[in-house]
């Protein structure tokens, strides 16, 4: 059986050596992930061509997405690394104290007493201590500890309910962009979007990095801020995709909130013909467990059930001891909850309409596949759009993309349901079909007999063309 749900793994100290990263190749990596708020330049280039290499060792194709860590705004560094603050203590956040002590601490974010006013609660460390501000004088920020513990150095700041204006790209991130398109990351996170903008400014600057190389990346929004909830709709028509970012989201809007708005993000992203990415702390326990809690098993497969693109792991598989193991437990988790999936292609094409004669074929090659039970869909395809649109529909029938293109069989690694093959170019409509006849049966995903929906556009190779759908009996070509 086809996994479906893709698995994105965050690669790190422990995971970059090749052996280790072969075995989670093999046990179902789709996509790396690339975390940009550790590490130098160096090493992300180093990784991406390890990564590469290792993926064509492996004879898959894996997509990079390259994660910006955008504006976290963080307390600075104490005199002696850590203070442990008590219930009632008076605490300062003073954008101009350079080492902290027990009484008061810097920040990175100079801005920051500009933002806040009396009443306003502070959630530091994920939320582990919450700080009430009582006042705002100058550069100072005077708060009493509500919650308290162990705070040490550059631990997260976030305001409950958000509303922190910070920029969604810093001057690191430029940097990083440049970094990522000089091995052309197939996707970009861009952390903290507040709206279209932010996703619409990051686009410019990764394909102006990118032009020297002819490459566009897949922009992905991290939706991790209160304040970008409202504008979910427009965030995702300047996007490629979303990551439910639950951590800091969480500490922003309350965790209780956070499964509802899983469910509500996952639906319109797929209503909308968008990506979805579900993170943060899915087998947060295998970090130093070589199995998964129940939980954490029911949290994969609801993520799945919502119909997710992709579950992904973070410091399970950069700093945890069992990444391989959690990739193995990830997949087969994926592989039980998708066995009991609905399928409900005529509800969901129920009073839709087609606008594009491309989205159409997409279409109609689903329900054709679905109604006659057909053994895999072959979407020929440039730019992957119509292997993207058959990804959005459950269907138990596996996806195809064959394509002659490099950087979209890497893209669709994280489309759902969807696998790609390499077949070279040809101008005769006869010879690519039956060089994907060929080509399904050397794969062993069919059979002489068995039925198969191909769609194409003419003339063949010509991006934005899907104009044409083949039912073909294998073994007629």
């Amino acid at each position: 059986m086809q996994r479906a749900t893709k698995i994105v793994a965050t690669i790190g100290p422990a995971s970059s050596d090749r052996e280790t990263l072969t075995r989670m190749i093999k046990a179902g990596v789709n996509v790396v992930r690339l975390n940009f708020s550790h590490g130098k330049a160096q090493d992300h280039i180093d990784r991406a061509t390890l990564v590469r290499e290792v993926a064509d060792a492996c004879g898959v194709k894996v997509a990079i997405m390259a994660d910006l860590q955008g504006p976290k705004i963080r307390v600075g560094k104490f005199e002696n690394g850590k203070i442990n603050l008590e219930n009632g203590d008076k605490f300062i956040l003073d954008a101009d104290c350079t080492m902290g002590n027990q009484e008061r601490v810097g920040l990175d974010y100079k801005a920051l007493p500009r933002d806040l006013k009396g009443d306003d609660v502070l959630l530091l460390n994920d939320g582990l201590i919450v700080l009430v501000v009582e006042r705002v004088m100058g550069n100072e920020i005077h708060t009493v500890v509500k919650i308290g513990g162990e705070l040490s150095n550059n631990k997260g700041i976030n305001r409950q309910g958000g509303g922190l204006t910070a920029p969604a790209l810093t001057a690191k991130d430029m940097d990083d962009i440049k970094t990522a398109m000089s091995f052309q990351a197939d996707y970009v996170a861009v952390s903290f979007p507040k709206n279209a903008t932010d996703m619409e400014m990051a686009r410019q600057l990764c394909n102006v990095a990118a032009e020297p190389y002819g490459h566009k990346p897949m922009m992905i929004a991290k939706i991790e801020r209160a304040e970008a909830i409202p504008l979910l709709q427009e965030i995702l028509d300047a996007s490629d995709g979303i990551m439910v970012a639950r951590g800091d989201l969480a500490v922003e809007v309350g965790n209780a909130a956070v499964p509802g708005l899983q469910k509500r993000m996952i639906k319109m992203a797929r209503a909308s013909n968008k990506l979805t990415i579900t993170a943060t702390q899915m087998m947060e326990s295998m970090i130093v467990n070589a199995v998964p809690t129940r939980a954490e098993v029911s949290d994969v497969a609801n993520a799945v059930l919502d119909g997710t693109d992709a579950v992904m792991t973070s410091a399970e598989t950069a700093s945890g001891k069992y990444p391989v193991e959690t990739v193995e437990a990830m997949s087969a988790i994926c592989l039980a909850a998708e066995k009991s999936e609905d399928c409900k292609l005529d509800a969901d094409f129920l009073n839709l309409q087609f606008t594009r004669v491309d989205q159409s074929i997409a279409y109609g090659a689903l329900f054709t596949a679905h109604h006659l039970r057909v053994k895999a869909i072959a979407a020929l395809t440039e730019s992957g759009s119509t292997a993207l649109w058959m990804s959005r529909h459950n269907i138990d029938v596996p996806i195809f993309a064959i394509t002659p293109n490099v950087a979209t069989r890497q893209k669709a690694a994280l489309f759902r349901n969807v696998r790609t093959f390499e077949l070279a170019q040809s101008t005769d409509t006869e010879v690519v079909l039956k060089g994907v006849q060929d080509l399904l049966l050397e794969q062993g995903v069919v059979q002489k007999g068995d039925l198969i929906v191909v769609t194409w556009g003419e003339p063949i190779g010509q991006v934005g063309g899907t104009n044409a759908l083949k039912i073909l009996r294998v073994g007629e070509y």
